[in-house]
């Protein structure tokens, strides 16, 4: 392992003790890179609903205590053994899938995304709410040294997860419905609108905040999700964890268009009436994302190119930035900053 002396033995993080308890600012070692790890230096790291859903128990299998955030954005300081890809001092992204075992069948069928031992950052393995972090350089994304390490973050998860969606609806769509306008829906809304594509967004009843900010991103219609889009959709992303969204979505739907399902997490789906699924209509979830995805989509990023509308918290402030997303006070992303 390459250590350089400059790394302090100790540093600052945002620990998860328990479901249901605040966050909390502590000392804890550094860590040490493992074979095949890199050491970050971590810069920024997004803040994500999924941390939201683990602090309230509704993803109830982490390991504690925890280091939550799943969107890194840092320099390597440090490389375990056998690492070849990077260098000190590269500028890395590093996403929620954190590890694979490359041999069970979902990854020999090339769905690493459902891996049935994969580990994931922020939950299983320590992530991005600290100075420093570790994570397998397998799925680590490198970042040019010229972006801005707060905008690149959102991009890690909000931009993946939001990508994979997208790509789930199919290729034939002209009128995409986005419901729950947050991080991931104001990245997809610019990647449709580059494809040419009518984006209708959807939010909370009387979020005109929401509503205003989703016009300025390019949406060409913004309502409450309680009403009917203009035309009918070709598909409907659905981001914010309501199941009761996806009944709605398919109201809206044509027939042979897709629901797809973005989240992690989301609260049970209400009985509906047969018809409004029949004519071929097409309700699916995603899970995850792969490696592939990550290549694909910072690529397209950077061509659209994409912007990210971010509010900072300083690292000791997480829990606030928490707190106003679970409140539904945040337009865009946010973002935590180190140091």
């Amino acid at each position: 392992m390459q250590r350089p002396q400059t790394i302090p033995r100790t540093m600052h993080a945002m620990l998860l003790d328990a479901p249901h308890t605040p966050l909390r600012l502590a000392e804890i070692p550094v860590p040490t890179p493992i074979p095949g790890q890199v050491l970050l230096r971590v810069e920024a790291c997004g803040v994500c609903h999924t941390d939201l859903h683990i602090v309230d128990g509704e993803l109830n299998q982490p390991k504690l205590p925890l280091v939550l955030g799943h969107q890194i954005v840092g320099t390597v300081a440090a490389l375990g053994n056998g690492v070849q890809h990077f260098q000190i001092g590269d500028r890395v992204g590093v996403p929620w899938l954190g590890w694979t075992d490359g041999d069970c069948p979902a990854c020999r069928r090339g769905q690493e995304n459902l891996c049935a031992h994969a580990k994931f950052t922020g939950y299983d393995l320590d992530g991005g709410f600290a100075e420093y972090a570790a994570a397998d350089h397998r799925y680590c994304f490198p970042i040019p040294a010229a972006a801005s390490p707060v905008a690149t973050a959102p991009l890690l998860c909000a931009g993946l997860i939001g990508y994979r969606t997208y790509r789930m609806a199919g290729e034939r769509v002209e009128r995409l419905g986005l419901y729950g306008f947050g991080a991931a829906a104001h990245i997809v809304t610019q990647v449709a609108k580059f494809n040419g594509q009518q984006v209708y967004a959807f939010t909370r009843p009387g979020d005109t905040a929401a509503q205003d900010f989703a016009l300025r991103m390019g949406a060409d219609w913004a309502g409450d999700s309680t009403v009917a889009p203009p035309e009918p959709l070709d598909a409907a992303l659905i981001f914010a964890p309501v199941g009761a969204l996806v009944v709605e979505a398919l109201r809206h739907t044509r027939p042979g268009g897709t629901v797809v399902c973005g989240g992690i997490h989301m609260s049970d789906i209400p009985a509906f009436p047969y018809h409004l699924l029949w004519e071929e209509r097409v309700v699916r979830s995603v899970a995850n994302l792969t490696r592939q995805d990550g290549e694909e989509f910072l690529a397209l990023a950077s061509r659209v190119p994409v912007r990210t509308d971010v509010t900072i918290f300083a690292l000791e402030k997480t829990g606030q930035a928490l707190n106003r997303l679970r409140a539904g006070e945040m337009t865009g992303a946010a973002v935590v900053t180190i140091g």
